[in-house]
């Protein structure tokens, strides 16, 4: 009897874990597919689809085993864990690697949906969840953490906690791809910056956007996020112990000026150290209701001024280099007058990456964009970063001009 095919036209985003895909709506030779038919049994298989696909079809009648994961709910602590042991190179160019980068954050952010929709409900915080808005993430910022922080960087924020949720996952992600941690210590960093502030569903909204100083008892409310973060996770199966120390002590401070717990110095849990620094940069790049955004460069330099004090001084150091003094995504004005995109770092001079030149002299937007090497311009006709902006400056919206 002949195999017979049941097929659905369904949109990628629609797909799900253990769905067979047999149908493109593309040929099979324009794409990396080796064969005619994707099954579904990864995030990562996920992602790959939706990186080039709109709509595909699938097969009702056939059904793939979805990959085993190994859960969040490490508990042993290996002593070795931190060391610099791996040695990450990208693995793909910019270029190539931005859809799936892109679509690691729609993925990302359709489980962060569903993840303050569960604990909304009252529901239980969901591992799988977790893992399948984390994977992709970190999957793709191994590949090429230039093409994921352009991509990233560029889109537009409708709501803060998600965006920032999402940030912090994906900055956690390159900083311990910086560090030479080991991928499943990527993961949990990745699944910790997603998780830090879920304890804030708890926290009144009016308080979380208020514009004005706050009274000590409703600081104190603020603060109980921490408390409430843990306890919505101890309700779950993760119990990875890095992911629970970044919950605990991302708001302690070198000092011994932060809370919970008031920890200074080495006793804060090197994850805690970490997310520390993200969470506060990331918040500074991310336009608040009671107050504007401000550029990644000066974000960076006001950390860095905190050294010794708020945050560990090799922490901010390491940090700094790892996304560069014009982070990637950063908008830039050139010497020449024109307004660029800082597209991928030069590892040997940081203060002159690469870039993708959006506007000119005048700051009119330019209908095709070219990139330019600035380490590679020769003396005399050397082109150089004058300053940092922040979206809007000069009124030139990068996301719908960049991602048009």
């Amino acid at each position: 009897m002949a195999f017979e095919i049941e097929e659905q036209r369904m949109d990628v985003h629609a797909l799900r874990l253990g769905m067979y895909v047999c149908r493109l709506d593309r040929p099979w030779e324009e794409t990396s597919f080796p064969l005619q038919g994707v099954g579904l049994a990864s995030p990562e298989d996920l992602a790959a689809v939706r990186a080039v696909c709109e709509y595909v079809y699938i097969d009702l009648r056939r059904q793939v085993p979805i990959a085993p994961r190994p859960a969040l709910t490490r508990t042993s602590l290996s002593g070795t864990r931190f060391k610099d042991t791996v040695q990450y190179a990208d693995r793909t160019p910019v270029e190539e690697e931005a859809p799936r980068a892109h679509a690691a954050l729609d993925n990302a952010g359709e489980m962060v949906d569903r993840i303050y929709e569960d604990i909304a409900s009252g529901r239980e915080l969901s591992v799988e969840r977790v893992e399948q808005a984390v994977r992709p993430l970190v999957a793709s910022v191994l590949r090429s953490a230039d093409a994921f922080f352009l991509v990233e960087g560029l889109r537009r924020h409708d709501n803060y906690s998600y965006s920032h949720s999402i940030g912090c996952s994906a900055l956690a992600a390159a900083f311990g791809r910086h560090m030479g941690f080991a991928e499943e210590t990527i993961l949990s960093l990745a699944a910790g910056g997603l998780l830090m502030d879920v304890g804030k569903t708890r926290v009144p909204e009016s308080l979380l956007r208020y514009p004005g100083s706050l009274s000590p008892a409703e600081v104190d409310v603020v603060r109980s996020h921490v408390a409430a973060g843990l306890a919505i996770v101890s309700e779950s199966d993760i119990t990875d112990q890095d992911v629970l120390d970044i919950l605990r002590s991302h708001h302690e401070r070198h000092d011994g000026s932060g809370y919970p717990d008031g920890l200074a110095g080495n006793m804060i849990p090197i994850t805690g150290r970490m997310l520390g620094i993200i969470d506060t940069y990331d918040a500074m790049i991310s336009p608040r209701p009671y107050r504007p955004a401000i550029s990644r460069h000066h974000a960076l330099r006001q950390i860095y001024a905190t050294r010794n004090t708020l945050f560990q001084a090799e922490m901010i150091e390491r940090f700094q280099v790892c996304l560069g003094v014009y982070p990637t995504g950063s908008l830039v004005e050139l010497s020449t007058g024109e307004v660029a995109v800082v597209m991928a770092q030069n590892q040997v001079r940081r203060l002159r990456p690469k870039v993708v030149v959006l506007t000119r002299p005048n700051k009119q937007p330019l209908e095709d964009f070219h990139q330019v090497d600035l380490m590679q311009q020769g003396h005399d006709a050397a082109v150089d970063i004058v300053r940092s902006l922040v979206a809007g400056d000069y009124g030139i919206d990068a996301a719908g001009l960049f991602l048009k």
